[in-house]
Parts: structure tokens; sequence; C-alpha cells
């Protein structure tokens, strides 16, 4: 009932739709054991002038004066049930194709809308190709189940008991006969039910991490040729192939016994059904006509049975696939019980005490951090690799929350704000922006999709990419490589700062968005964003002391904690981690050999 009740919440509001071909089908079958009827009804009535198998009413409708004219009744009645049984048929399918393809239609978009609306740390934690085979192959698994599969499901169910309807009215003795193996049958497919599904989520799994691995190479596939590692990838690709292949041969062999032992136990069910009914016949309890019926009819009856192995393994395979998409759907939305609370933010932010820590982390990584910052304040934050500069700034837009403390702005805690809202309203420009396979211009309207070209054009001029567009053979209708791979790390973050400000908001954060432009380019960006965007609080991730140097504060992290807090001139003088980082990258030490500006950061 679970499981029926797993498959049935999907079909939600096209659920009577698929029921109605359901009762199509059910009318189909019956139809479909018509021409065994048919059979014995020109054997035993018409040539033999025994009884007819046929419902009353169609056996008194094929009487005729001559035994030609019978013939030919039938023939054309015969025809008249098959052509209404194609029709059916038509109908059925065509029923069943539309409840199907709109139930994972809106399967594979609730399904995507819910992998947006997790949280930080789900997506930090996932292998891409797993999620992408749940998204894609898992719900073709289950499309092809309903639409497919299960349809052979009640078919086979509709047919064998119209079959055995049909038997049980001409003889039944001879019909529990040919029913001997059936609960052997149904045993086995049991058996093998339970035996298989476990492989089959091996299979999945497998075929996910090899998945992941081709994802993952072809990503990188830049750095993989830059350092010649593709022996080293293809190794790898090679175990978990062989992996796949292995789990796979292992389902493939176990397969391979119940369709051999199935096919013995059905050909050993035709050999009683014969013999049982040669005798039968010989003795005169049965007539010419019900045998032949009855070879026929038994027909409809095993071979489904036979294909019930095939079915059991689908069905394996499909509840594997469903439980992997609930493995997803079960995950509570980041914004499950979010606060609807959207107040007027101007961009005052306070940290009262705040400390962080992962959970799979056994200390904290950020500890008691306290300090406010005034709307309209540049405040740059500075510190060595690992200090936890992200985490903080991350924990501004709620990517993750606060172990203990609290984040203010303009006096509310951060926790009783929509993320939504929060998020609309805290910019944040991230070190390794991500570009979409689009047009440079379908890139900068993403955060605001009217936005005018001038617009467009504006923001990019204070990002200072303006220029490098209109180098472009098309301009801003020139197609960006997938991750936006054909231009340089500059021209990457350059691009996300001018989408960025193509929609004003009252707090920025700079995670080290600045990195890979050069010094100058970088003091022409802040001097534009300090003119047009005058009353904007801003934080700059920095490893430049040069970026940090013109803040208005700058907040020094060593190891979680803040070691220092001031302007450039006041952390100089207290001769601290700040003036040490600044004699390393304006050469007032020897910083060795390989040194760069942002040595020891």
């Amino acid at each position: 009932m679970s499981r029926f009740k797993q498959f049935t919440k999907w079909m939600g509001p096209h659920l009577p739709l698929y029921l109605i071909a359901v009762a199509v089908l059910f009318g189909m079958q019956y139809f479909r054991t018509l021409p065994a009827l048919f059979i014995q009804h020109i054997v035993d009535f018409v040539l033999m002038d025994g009884a007819s198998a046929l419902p009353g009413a169609i056996a008194r409708a094929l009487e005729a004066q001559t035994v030609r004219r019978e013939l030919l009744l039938v023939a054309l009645v015969a025809l008249a049930f098959a052509f209404i049984r194609l029709s059916l048929v038509f109908v059925q399918r065509v029923l069943f194709s539309i409840s199907t393809e709109r139930t994972v239609h809106g399967m594979r978009n609730k399904l995507y809308d819910h992998l947006q609306n997790l949280d930080y740390d789900y997506h930090s934690s996932i292998e891409t190709g797993d999620v992408i085979q749940r998204v894609t192959t898992d719900v073709d698994t289950f499309r092809r189940f309903i639409g497919e599969q299960f349809v052979d499901v009640l078919r086979l169910l509709f047919m064998m008991g119209f079959a055995i309807f049909q038997m049980a009215r001409m003889h039944p003795t001879m019909t529990w006969i040919s029913l001997a193996t059936t609960p052997i049958l149904l045993f086995t497919a049991t058996i093998y039910f339970t035996r298989v599904q476990h492989i089959f989520r091996g299979v999945e799994e497998a075929e996910g991490k090899m998945t992941t691995t081709v994802q993952e190479n072809v990503t990188g596939t830049r750095v993989v040729k830059a350092f010649a590692n593709e022996p080293y990838e293809l190794r790898k690709f090679t175990r978990t192939s062989q992996d796949f292949r292995d789990k796979s041969m292992h389902l493939t062999k176990v397969m391979a016994f119940f369709w051999s032992s199935t096919d013995m136990l059905i050909f050993a069910q035709y050999a009683l059904t014969a013999s049982f009914g040669i005798y039968f016949t010989v003795s005169g309890t049965m007539m010419s006509g019900q045998f032949i019926a009855f070879l026929s009819l038994l027909g409809l009856i095993v071979w489904p049975l036979r294909q019930l192995g095939r079915i059991v393994a689908d069905f394996s395979r499909t509840t594997v696939a469903l439980d992997r998409i609930e493995d997803i759907v079960g995950i509570p939305d980041e914004h499950e019980g979010d606060s609807l609370h959207t107040p007027p933010i101007e961009g005052r932010v306070t940290f009262e005490s705040v400390t962080f820590q992962f959970k799979d982390d056994n200390k904290p990584l950020l500890k008691n951090l306290s300090f406010e910052v005034d709307p309209g304040e540049t405040v740059a934050v500075i510190g060595r690799t690992g200090s936890g500069k992200s985490t903080m700034m991350n924990l501004m837009v709620r990517l993750l929350d606060v172990s203990e403390g609290r984040i203010l702005l303009d006096g509310t805690d951060i926790r009783g704000i929509n993320k939504k809202w929060l998020r609309r309203h805290v910019g944040i420009v991230l070190q390794e922006p991500f570009l979409f396979s689009k047009s440079m211009s379908d890139n900068l309207r993403i955060i605001k999709r009217d936005a005018p070209h001038e617009s467009i054009v504006d923001a990019a001029s204070v990002a200072r990419v303006h220029e490098d567009i209109e180098n472009f053979e098309e301009g801003y209708e020139t197609l960006i490589g997938e991750r936006g791979v054909t231009l340089s790390g500059g021209q990457r973050q350059r691009v996300a700062i001018a989408r960025m400000l193509l929609n004003r908001k009252p707090v920025l954060i700079f995670d080290d968005s600045l990195s890979a432009v050069d010094t100058e380019t970088d003091l022409q960006i802040r001097r534009a964003l300090a003119k047009r965007w005058r009353g904007t609080t801003v934080f700059l991730i920095t490893h430049r002391i040069t970026t940090a140097m013109e803040a208005d504060r700058i907040i020094v992290l060593e190891a979680g904690e803040i070691q220092a807090m001031g302007t450039h001139d006041s952390l100089l003088n207290e001769d601290g981690l700040y003036a040490e980082l600044y004699r390393m990258q304006t050469g007032g030490v020897d910083i060795g050999e390989g040194g760069t500006d942002n040595a020891g950061i």
C-alpha cells in the first residue's frame, strides 16, 4: 500500500484520466478473449451441434438457417469485435500517454524546483552526476513504468482474469489443471523481486558514480590537459565503468536464471494441459472446440506469467528510482517555515558575538565576531587563507546560519527576515562567478530580466568590461562558452560585477571578486562604485592590501577571530598581521623565491 501511495501521489490531478484509460483497457482485454470462443462456437456449435461458450446474446445473433450463413455471420461479427478492440487500443494508448506525460512533466518540474530551494550544505556535498541522473534517468524510469510497464501489468491481470473466467465457464476441472503451475510461477517471481531489488540499487549507484566521473572530467578538461593527466582520468573512469559493468552482469545472470526457469515451468504447463485435454476429449467429457479454445486461452495466462519476471524487474528498478527521487524530495526545503517578515533594509550591519562551526567539524571556524557597520560604509576583510572570510560573508546572506550569536540588519536579526527578501537586498559577487552558456546580454540580465540595453551598458561600464564586450565580434550578443570558458578570469569577474550592479542593493559583498583583475582596473571599478553607488554598504574580501587600504575600515581575521580592526594607518601603526602583509606585498621584506603580492595570504 505504501508503494501504491508512492506511485499515485506523483500523478495527482492526472490520476482520474489515468483511471479512465484503465477502464478502457479493462473492456479491451475482455474482447481479446472472444476469438477463442468464436473458434469454439464454430467447432462445437456450428459443426457439431454442441453448446456455444459465447455469451447468449451473441450466440443467438449468430444463428442462421444454413451452416454457410452461420460461418459468414461468425466471420463478420468477429471482425466487428476486432475493430472495436483496435479502436479501444488507440483510445487507451492516447489516454495513457496524455496522463503519463503530464504527470512526469509536473514531477520533473517539482523535483527541479525542490533542488533549487535546498540549502547550501546540500549543494556543497552532492555529486553532480548523481543528481543529474536522478532528475533525468530516474524520472524517465518512472515515466516508462507508469506509461508502459504498469500498463502491461494491468493488461496481463485483466487478460488472465477474463481467460480464467472463460475457461471456468467451459470446463472447471480443466481450468484447475491449466493453472497448476501458476502458484509456483508467482512464488518464483516474488523471490526474484526480493533478490533483484537491492541489485538494481547497486547498479543505479554504480551508474551514478560513472556519470559523475564523466561530468567532472568534461568540466575540468582544461586542467586535465594542462597537467597531461589523461592516463589517470582514463584509469579512474575505467574503474567506475568496470564496477558498473560487473554489477550489470550480475543482474543479467540473475535475470537469465529467472527467465529460463519460468520457461521450463510454462512448457511443463502446456504439456500437462494438452495431455489432460486429449484425455478428456477422447473420453467424451470435453468437446473438441473446447479443447482448442483451452489451448488458445492458456496462452493468455502462461505467457503473461512469463513476462511477469520482466515486469517485476522493471518494478524493482522503478521503486529504486522513486526511492532515489524521494531521497531528494524528503530533504526539507530551506524556505520551509521561513519568516514572512520583509522589513526595509538600509544597510546597517551588526555582528553580535557570532560563532560558526560546520556540522562535521570539531571546532568553530569563526569565534565571537562583534562589530557594527554603518550604512554607506566600505569595510575590507583581510586575512590568511582559511581564516573564515568567505564563511563570514555566507552567513550574511544565510547560505549558512550562525551557530551562536546573531547578525542584525538595521536592528533585525536576519534569521527573522525572509531569506529571498534578504538575498534581494544583500548582493554577493563570488571569486569564481558562474556564467551560463548564453549570450553576454542574457548573462547580464539574469538578475533583472527586463533591464533595457542602456542599463546593461551602464553597468558594464562601471565594471570596466564594456570595452571588452564591444571588441567581441557580435558585441553583447556574443555567445559565452559553458561556465564562461571563452572569457579570461578577469573578464568573468567583471561580467559578474556588472550583472550585480543592474539591480541596486543596500548591501554589496565582493568575495575576492577582483582577484583576477589588474590593480589599475581594480581601482577604477572601486572608484566608479563609490561614485555611482554612494550610500551602499560594501564589504570587500580581498588579498590585496592596495584594495583594502582605501576602505573606511579594515577587519583583519586570524584563525576565525578578529585580530585587529581599524583604518589603514592605524593598523600599520599596530605592527600586527596587517602591517606584516603590507610589508610583504609592497616589498618591505624579502618574501622569498616565487613570492607574489599575495604571499602569506
